[in-house]
């Protein structure tokens, strides 16, 4: 690509073309600040994606007739630092709740919406949309449209401005589509490793053994020669830590902490996933981390209640926290056994018919219902074959899935970057 002849200094979007101008946002968009029922105008929700039709997930609020309006066309943004990047032009009339920012363009003969969308969704503009805002702590930090309307903006000339949009409409087409085809293939490699596990630790290594009933509901066959004994029966131990307060940043090595329940995220222990406890809080601690355990979370979403991680490695004072489990067995061979028959189809479905909560976001599984789950459980030789062959095939299977994801998160930075370049200047888009 080539560059514009000179550049300008021009705050936070770095150098820009000295042919372009800069103003302020009021000089391209008022606020809109109608005040509508969601009766009247169907509910929206501001996303990392756009603006779509309201989400099942979004919270509700009581005060369905104190919002604000919106039009086609429109640009929403929230207003709130924890909604980072949640912006877009809506492609509906509809409401919003008052924590948005609803602009509306002024001067449609002169300017390209598309490209302010675009600008307005950099990494740099987040950076200086936070930087106007106001709050006592990060949560509760926003930036109201007063603030939000002093910000400087470039503003190239309009047949620049729509072959910037054009461009970034293109490419991005592309990289999207590299990305969800990359997705995909991440999820059918999931779903082979999930297969992959199930069969072996229901029916072990040989496609032809015998099989028996066992009269269990969940797991229906396992070969004559294995058992089917409740959790509870292989464990020495279970236990769980306490409810404290930690920081917003995790402990240093050896510092007293507490897990996240993102510890035990995709049945992968994250021991980065913590927060760092100090002062009184320190002597609330307990259940530290041990080795060779299963760490189970007691409470997630529907898709994640009752994951199980495996200990292979502890870290010197670090602990769990109320809504995650610590199962402790005689020896490692039982615990990776269970480790895996935990992660199979009848486990996953069990958790979820057993699992109960208020939403979909948030579900949790008694105590009782964990340990009275079945394992099926072979002889001690086939077990230690079985795990063999399932961690050479897993680790295959999570190295190419590690592979996609390092694509895929190559392709998300490669696409801020280009919108970032591209609207501020710092190359020249073909047609320009």
């Amino acid at each position: 690509m080539g560059r514009y002849y000179d550049y300008k200094s021009a705050g936070w979007m770095g150098s820009i073309p000295t042919t372009w101008d800069t103003r302020r946002i009021s000089a391209l968009y008022d606020a809109r600040n109608t005040k509508v029922s969601d009766k009247d105008y169907p509910p929206l929700s501001v996303t990392m994606q756009g603006i779509v039709p309201q989400l099942e997930t979004a919270a509700k609020t009581q005060d369905g007739d104190n919002r604000k309006l919106v039009l086609t066309g429109d640009f929403v943004i929230n207003s709130r630092s924890d909604r980072r990047g949640a912006c877009g032009i809506s492609p509906y009339d509809g409401s919003v709740t008052l924590i948005s920012n609803v602009l509306a363009p002024k001067h449609l003969d002169r300017m390209d919406v598309a490209y302010f969308s675009y600008l307005f969704k950099t990494e740099g503009f987040a950076d200086e949309f936070y930087k106007q805002g106001t709050g006592i702590v990060d949560d509760l930090w926003s930036t109201n449209w007063t603030r939000m309307k002093r910000i400087e903006v470039c503003i190239p000339p309009l047949v620049e401005q729509r072959a910037i949009a054009s461009y970034l409409d293109s490419r991005l087409a592309d990289i999207n589509a590299l990305i969800e085809e990359t997705e995909r293939v991440v999820g059918q490699l999931e779903e082979l490793r999930k297969s992959v596990i199930s069969e072996a630790v229901t029916r072990g290594l040989d496609t032809n053994v015998s099989m028996r009933y066992t009269g269990d509901q969940w797991i229906r066959q396992v070969p004559d020669d294995w058992n089917t004994p409740p959790l509870k029966v292989l464990l020495e131990d279970i236990g769980s830590g306490t409810s404290v307060d930690g920081a917003n940043w995790p402990a240093a090595y050896g510092e007293p902490g507490v897990l996240t329940l993102s510890a035990v995220y995709q049945s992968k222990l994250t021991l980065e996933a913590n927060k760092a406890v100090t002062g009184d809080a320190v002597t609330r601690l307990s259940c530290p981390l041990v080795l060779d355990s299963l760490i189970i979370s007691r409470c997630n979403t529907s898709e994640w209640v009752g994951t199980a991680a495996y200990v292979d490695e502890v870290v010197p004072n670090l602990f769990l926290p109320d809504k995650l489990w610590q199962l402790q067995f005689q020896d490692s061979l039982t615990a990776r056994w269970v480790y895996y028959y935990l992660r199979s189809a009848p486990a996953r479905i069990y958790f979820a018919s057993m699992s109960v909560g208020a939403s979909q976001t948030m579900q949790n599984i008694a105590k009782d219902d964990l340990l009275n789950i079945r394992i099926a459980l072979p002889p001690q030789n086939a077990r230690r074959m079985i795990i063999d062959v399932l961690e050479t095939k897993t680790n295959f299977i999570d190295a190419l899935v590690n592979e996609k994801q390092v694509l895929i998160n190559h392709l998300h930075e490669y696409r801020k970057s280009l919108i970032s370049e591209a609207v501020t200047g710092k190359f020249k888009v073909p047609g320009v």
